[in-house]
């Protein structure tokens, strides 16, 4: 028997390199990687086009189309990309703002008011940090470059929310640069807050408060999903189990290799001891594929997405992936 061709595009993570590479392959699937390191690129041209059979996808967009009750992607349960994103606020220290709280009434900038990172930011602020966002004019656009963050097709808004689209010829880095932002939050870090003077994290030391947060929490925020297209699952339902179990050796493969203390893998110059703090705070797996092991991470950015009006009512996270057990 001929195994089933699967064109699947995503980011060239670590996570996925035994996969693109060959060494891990899934059980009846003959799987095409394509690497593209550009998450906006892949969303767009998967939600549009439908380009891919199966896709690295944006979390908040498949449970937007999934609450709308007309979702052309099944999903499972594997989380390509995960980042805490208190390190990605920033704020020009000119605006008066010297607390989360400050925010409130704010000019901030970011790519994509529905994308997951900006989703996850602003419920962090509200639930974690009591900030009134309200009253915040939002202006949308691309964090490093001038003009829009790719171009996105997504559910409309269930509540009025005071958004401006970013034509101003500048990019939102420069832009809270020049004091024309008083911050921006989002997907990237912008460039300005390296090169301009002006330009500050709003918590200068973020690593401590993420793992003050994740210690609190348990959340590690999950920004990715894998997503297959519905009709060609419902013409192969067998293939969940497969890839789900491939994605799993392909992970285990890049924990192991990382932590390979012989010649080291990856430019950090402080790897091993990262790799000790880490294991000591995820309790050995810090990246766990599965809905179990993601349940609170998983209920919490549904929570967002109500209280942000991005869906109209709670989802059963289990209802939103395959069963891969």
């Amino acid at each position: 028997m001929t195994d089933l061709k699967m064109t699947f595009a995503c980011g060239d993570y670590d996570r996925m390199e035994a996969l693109m590479r060959g060494e891990i392959v899934p059980e009846g699937i003959e799987l095409q990687f394509e690497a593209i390191q550009a998450p906006r690129e892949i969303f767009d041209r998967m939600v549009q086009k439908r380009e891919f059979m199966m896709a690295e996808l944006s979390s908040s967009e498949f449970i937007s189309m999934t609450g709308q009750g007309d979702c052309p992607f099944v999903a499972l349960p594997v989380f390509p990309s995960k980042a805490f994103r208190h390190g990605f606020i920033c704020i020009n220290k000119n605006a008066g703002i010297k607390s989360p709280k400050d925010l409130a009434g704010k000019r901030i900038g970011t790519p994509l008011y529905t994308q997951t990172a900006a989703v996850w930011i602003r419920g962090m602020l509200e639930t974690d940090y009591g900030v009134d966002l309200s009253g915040v004019h939002w202006l949308q656009g691309a964090i490093e470059k001038p003009g829009s963050h790719g171009n996105a097709k997504v559910p409309p808004l269930l509540k009025p929310v005071d958004i401006e689209i970013n034509e101003t010829g500048k990019s939102l880095s420069d832009l809270l640069a020049d004091g024309e932002l008083d911050a921006v939050l989002g997907s990237r870090m912008p460039d300005s807050v390296v090169t301009s003077g002006d330009v500050d994290w709003l918590f200068p030391d973020f690593r401590q408060e993420e793992k003050d947060y994740y210690a609190r929490t348990g959340i590690h925020p999950i920004m990715h999903l894998v997503a297959i297209r519905r009709e060609d699952y419902e013409a192969n339902p067998w293939i969940a189990k497969p890839l789900y179990d491939a994605f799993c050796k392909s992970k285990d493969i890049a924990l192991k290799k990382m932590g390979f203390s012989g010649a080291q893998k990856i430019m950090l110059p402080f790897l091993y001891g990262d790799l000790v703090e880490v294991d000591q705070l995820f309790g050995g797996d810090p990246w766990p594929y599965g809905v179990e092991a993601n349940r609170k991470t998983l209920e919490a950015l549904v929570a967002h997405l109500v209280e942000q009006r991005l869906i109209a009512e709670s989802l059963d996270v289990d209802d939103l992936f395959l069963d891969v057990t």
